[in-house]
């Protein structure tokens, strides 16, 4: 089975602060939604009751769950939504909501339910969806799982789960699964990862598609980065976290005036991080990165490049974009993308890969190099934990993805430095996540029950 992703489902346009517990049940909803006409019971349902399993259950409320879900239900999809009106929808219960074909319900705040002490079998973000007629008797109902990165599957009677939305079906024409086979690909082709990404991609969308949706995905990214160095005010949530990307700005653009000599690109770095998480923990528009929770690694490690690489330019970012989708299809095929089924090493460490491959691309190195920027990144996130205080996606979610953005560009560079040869090869990096995110606990693992969500008081 190839691993290969394409760039446009695996950096989606959506809306913060999370795209597994965010994306996701607003795509599961809809889908929900859009079953119940196909079963032809849309005009009999009187009510619809969510329910939300693990890790949904237990930092739903944190992470704008319930807004999502009922936007979902109403049609709203991620990329075009209007992310304020989602944010209040669920403090604004009961609501009369309008699903497809003009039929309306009434919604209350007790028809999303949360059960965060039980695993659905298929992931630990699950949901299930019931329709309900006048007498209360079930008209449909069907349980889907938020995967991580906005991606959904939906439960089969066969226990199976199988994937909603993915925009390309058939089988890339340069198919791999691990990083050996991509790296053996690129030798035998005599062409580089983002080569090997671009014929998978033409393949499935076409060029002028696929080139369209490479420069909208940046130009998402971009615009996310310069909304954030822009706002100021406290994030919201109840914690009192404080923007500081706006003031970071504002220094360093008072400092660079001044032509001192020190070198100022790490702390820009740091400042595109923070200002797309910031967006991002107000529930503004973001992209998936490959998610919501490491969604400043990659943009920020771009602007990095258009600003301080000579020679950069859109072409670059494209190459870049590319290179960080083969690597990423890699994690999330034989790990995980997800926090809440492999911590935050899952997220941020997979993110941090992407982008050091990348960078090592367009800075002109070798496959082989790439795959080892990419595995240095990865190897020192290794065990990382997903303990969003108060269930926020801004404790330490905020600063980790400025700290990755950093390790990327080390990473990136360093491998540069060697000829691409190095005992640990991504693959073993890969599958050492797997089984590290297998092992750690469940407090761990986007729950908020346990490391700084517990030992950090909620002011």
């Amino acid at each position: 089975m190839t691993a290969f992703v394409s760039a446009l489902d695996l950096f989606s346009i959506g809306i913060g602060p999370s795209s597994s517990h965010t994306v996701g049940p607003m795509r599961a909803a809809r889908a929900f939604a859009t079953e119940l006409a196909e079963k032809a019971v849309l005009t009999r349902t009187a009510r619809i009751v969510c329910t939300l399993y693990g890790s949904l259950g237990a930092t739903g409320v944190g992470h704008g769950t319930p807004g999502a879900v009922i936007a979902g239900l109403g049609g709203a999809e991620p990329e075009t939504c209007d992310p304020d009106a989602v944010r209040t929808l669920w403090e604004s219960c009961p609501v009369r909501l309008a699903l497809s074909g003009g039929h309306t319900i009434d919604l209350s705040a007790s028809d999303i339910e949360f059960e965060p002490r039980t695993r659905l079998p298929g992931h630990s973000n699950g949901l299930r969806f019931a329709a309900l007629d006048d007498e209360g008797d079930v008209l449909h109902a069907a349980t889907f799982y938020s995967v991580g990165g906005g991606f959904i599957t939906r439960a089969q009677d066969d226990g199976r789960a199988a994937a909603v939305g993915r925009s390309a079906s058939s089988a890339p024409p340069l198919p791999y699964s691990s990083a050996a086979e991509l790296l053996a690909l690129c030798d035998s082709e005599a062409v580089s990862m983002c080569d090997v990404a671009y014929r998978n991609e033409v393949a499935f969308h076409g060029a002028p598609r696929i080139e369209e949706g490479l420069d909208a995905i940046w130009a998402a990214m971009s615009e996310c980065v310069d909304r954030g160095l822009d706002r100021s005010g406290t994030l919201p949530g109840g914690l009192g976290v404080r923007r500081r990307a706006a003031s970071v700005r504002e220094r360093l653009d008072d400092y660079d005036l001044t032509a001192h000599e020190r070198d100022t690109s790490t702390e820009w770095l740091h400042a595109f991080a923070l200002a797309v998480n910031e967006e991002n923990a107000s529930g503004g528009r973001v992209v998936t990165a490959p998610t919501n929770g490491a969604a400043g690694i990659i943009p920020a490690v771009g602007r990095y490049y258009l600003r301080f690489v000579p020679g950069a330019d859109a072409g670059g970012i494209r190459r870049y974009l590319l290179t960080a989708t083969a690597i990423g299809s890699l994690f999330k095929a034989n790990a995980s993308i997800s926090g809440a089924e492999g911590g935050c090493q899952a997220e941020v460490g997979s993110a941090c890969a992407m982008a050091a491959g990348g960078l090592c691309a367009v800075l002109g190195g070798t496959p082989h190099q790439i795959e080892n920027a990419a595995e240095i990144a990865m190897e020192h996130h290794l065990g990382l934990t997903c303990d969003p205080v108060g269930g926020l996606v801004q404790v330490p979610c905020i600063e980790r993805n400025a700290i990755a953005a950093s390790t990327a560009v080390s990473a990136a560079r360093l491998a540069l430095h060697g000829d691409g040869s190095h005992i640990v090869s991504l693959d073993a990096v890969i599958e050492t996540m797997r089984q590290t995110g297998l092992d750690m606990k469940t407090k761990y693992k986007e729950t908020s029950r346990g490391g700084l969500a517990v030992n950090v008081i909620e002011c």
